[in-house]
């Protein structure tokens, strides 16, 4: 049985050792840590005699790095300390916070308050829990499932704890596509002909949970997506729009370290991701919000019933943050366009821009999309919103908006669709058999994208040749796997072979028995 030290009854007192290491955290000799009481993943308290200030850190312990009487101080905690190497400071062992109790709470399948929710989400942004805690949490509410005043309450907090953009006028638009459907790069269609409408559009963006690109990583092929809130608001002020990553702007902060935990999960859960989406559009001070959701077999939202009841929870959240939603059914089963992966939707998106008429899934989908947002804002009537922005993506009114957001991003302006080159890696996988491709499982392309590196590797990615429906002969290409590594590229063709992402009539889907018995 494991059983912490005694605790000495006053402060201790350690030599500072400045350690660059992003976390907010201590390292302690193991005999420090027994004479404070502490263990590994214990919680101290770190004194500054000379400005009184205090601060938390989670503790690490060690024999050999740091001796007996020093303290090793993690650059994150020392933002608030301001120590400097061979400071002294004062250690005593710390409390563990209140939020504990309410995550064991929400694992044992009991309903968090208002109060008890802002608590939490307030060490989650104050890193006063680990990351470890941090993950009970979203485990708790993954297994059980927030109701909506909970929703409401993780929606509330989120906002309340980051920074918030105050526009001096309205209506500010925003749009949100929930993911699941891999290509679905349409906010770099969406975001500029709602601005070159003359709305005001600061769409900040997630990088991928779960999918081969966010819009976010999209972007960052073109320009920069890091700014800070008030650049936000600026950019948006002089241009009308901006495409950038919410994680930097302090805006909604719990989201972007709950979306840390989840990655490697792959999970995105209902109550988290309404919070998520509600209170980034809330932070930025929209009032007028767009929901793109997907449905599909092999999407988050498999079928139409299932859309119709997160469209109305999305809405009723609304309701409730003083926000108009209304929000769109598309269809999801098989990727929007031909690209998946940064580099291959941005070429792709760049190629409608400067006129392009294919793919007409992806040039179809963009321009429904901004037309909701063009009726509920008034610039078109109830009905004829598809058509203005299809006039405002064809007369090149939308492309000569992307470029100046482009520019205040500090990219390329006068980028081209051909400037752009995907992963130097590739394999085409061709049809084994004529016939008509039958099906295209989401899970699998994602997944294939993702083996082959993307969205991390920019030029990682699949394009297809054919899609659903299409009659395609033996030996014609289906897709091709790009990658910018080769041992990735090996991977995601050995991942291609057992995912079969895209099927054609008449293909041998197994063999039996496997092995050849002697």
């Amino acid at each position: 049985m494991f059983r912490k030290y005694p605790v000495e009854e006053h402060n201790v007192k350690f030599m500072v050792k400045i350690l660059d290491i992003a976390t907010r955290g201590v390292l302690l000799n193991r005999a420090d840590a027994r004479r404070i009481g502490v263990l590994d993943g214990d919680r101290v308290q770190i004194i500054n005699p000379e400005n009184g200030v205090t601060a938390t850190a989670f503790v690490e312990t060690t024999l050999t790095i740091a001796q007996q009487g020093t303290i090793g101080v993690y650059s994150i905690t020392n933002e608030k300390l301001h120590l400097a190497d061979g400071n002294e400071v004062e250690v005593r062992e710390a409390g563990r916070p209140k939020s504990l109790d309410f995550i064991k709470k929400k694992m044992d399948g009991v309903k968090l308050s208002k109060e008890e929710t802002l608590t939490v989400i307030r060490d989650v942004v104050n890193d006063d829990i680990s990351a470890a805690e941090l993950t009970a949490f979203i485990t708790a509410t993954y297994i059980n499932p927030l109701d909506m005043d909970e929703i409401e309450y993780l929606t509330r907090a989120m906002v309340e704890t980051g920074e918030q953009i105050k526009f001096s006028s309205r209506p500010i638009v925003d749009k949100h596509s929930i993911g699941g459907v891999p290509g679905n790069k349409i906010s770099l269609l969406v975001v500029p002909i709602i601005a070159a409408s003359g709305l005001k559009i600061p769409k900040t963006s997630s990088r991928a949970i779960t999918g081969a690109g966010g819009t976010a990583d999209l972007m960052e092929v073109l320009a920069f997506v890091e700014f800070s809130s008030s650049e936000v608001q600026q950019m948006t002020e002089k241009i009308g729009g901006c495409i950038v990553w919410g994680g930097a702007t302090n805006i909604a902060p719990a989201d972007d370290r709950i979306i840390i935990q989840e990655y490697p999960f792959k999970i995105d859960a209902r109550g988290q991701m309404l919070a998520s989406v509600m209170a980034k559009k809330s932070a930025v001070g929209a009032n007028l919000v767009v929901i793109d959701i997907p449905v599909g077999l092999n999407t988050k939202v498999p079928t139409i019933q299932e859309g119709r009841k997160l469209a109305r929870e999305f809405i009723e959240l609304g309701e409730r943050l003083n926000m108009k939603v209304e929000c769109a059914l598309t269809y999801g089963d098989t990727p929007v366009g031909h690209s998946i992966g940064p580099k291959l939707e941005v070429i792709e998106a760049l190629k409608v821009l400067e006129g392009a008429t294919e793919p007409n899934s992806f040039i179809q989908k963009s321009i429904s999309i901004a037309g909701i947002a063009l009726e509920m804002s008034g610039k078109a009537a109830r009905g004829a919103g598809a058509a203005m922005a299809y006039e405002l993506l064809v007369k090149g009114k939308a492309l000569e908006k992307f470029r100046r957001i482009i520019e205040i991003q500090g990219g390329d302006p006068n980028v081209k669709s051909s400037d752009i080159l995907p992963g130097e890696h590739q394999f085409v996988v061709n049809a084994p058999t004529s016939g008509y491709i039958i099906e295209m499982n989401n899970k699998s392309l994602i997944s294939l994208a993702r083996t082959a590196g993307a969205p991390h590797d920019r030029g990682a990615g699949v394009l297809l040749h054919a899609k659903k429906g299409k009659l395609v002969k033996a030996g014609e290409p289906l897709f091709t796997i790009y990658a910018d590594r080769s041992w990735r590229l090996q991977q995601a063709i050995e991942e291609g072979r057992r995912l079969m992402p895209v099927l054609v009539e008449g293909m041998l889907l197994d063999r039996v028995p496997s092995t050849v018995e002697l």
